[in-house]
């Protein structure tokens, strides 16, 4: 049950930190293994699903370094890797264009960054969630999100000012 409810927006989000989709859904397989084995030590069943971001977190970062270890040839980066989303209303608004510029604009923020900013404005969590998720200060958790979106704003200000004329 706790599979059917959380699984959906643990892969959306490992979707997004690896931007594969096999390895998104490796690594919501592994996620979910490792919080059965773990699911005695949940001190707030409350945060269930800060905690399973933070499970899948580290099962991403995992792979990244296995992958980077490998020396796998990364996606080039004019042709990003389509993750299967489950559209939001403003998902659907955007172009195949902008959802290209603002994919860019993600993956040059650093890992940890973008994982903290997508729990937030992704998938709704909140700044101690996040926290706990991350393993860092709640203020630590503020400012990276702080300054991701003015990393995004930066990034994104060239394609904006067009979008304005």
């Amino acid at each position: 049950m706790i599979f059917d409810r959380q699984a959906p927006g643990v892969r959306r989000f490992l979707g997004d930190l690896l931007r594969d989709d096999a390895a998104a859904d490796e690594g919501t397989q592994e996620t979910f293994v490792r919080a059965h084995q773990r699911l005695p030590t949940i001190e707030e069943p409350g945060k269930l699903q800060g905690w399973l971001f933070g499970i899948a977190r580290m099962v991403s970062f995992e792979h990244l370094r296995r992958k980077r270890r490998d020396a796998l040839p990364a996606a080039p980066v004019d042709e990003p890797v389509q993750v299967d989303r489950a559209p939001s209303p403003e998902a659907l608004l955007l172009s195949a264009e902008s959802d290209r510029v603002l994919d860019g604009a993600l993956a040059n923020l650093a890992e940890e960054r973008r994982a903290a900013l997508l729990m937030r404005i992704d998938h709704g969590l909140g700044y101690g969630e996040i926290a706990s998720a991350m393993g860092w200060p709640l203020q630590k958790v503020k400012n990276e999100i702080h300054r991701a979106r003015l990393q995004l704003r930066v990034s994104l200000a060239g394609y904006l000012d067009e979008g304005a004329r």
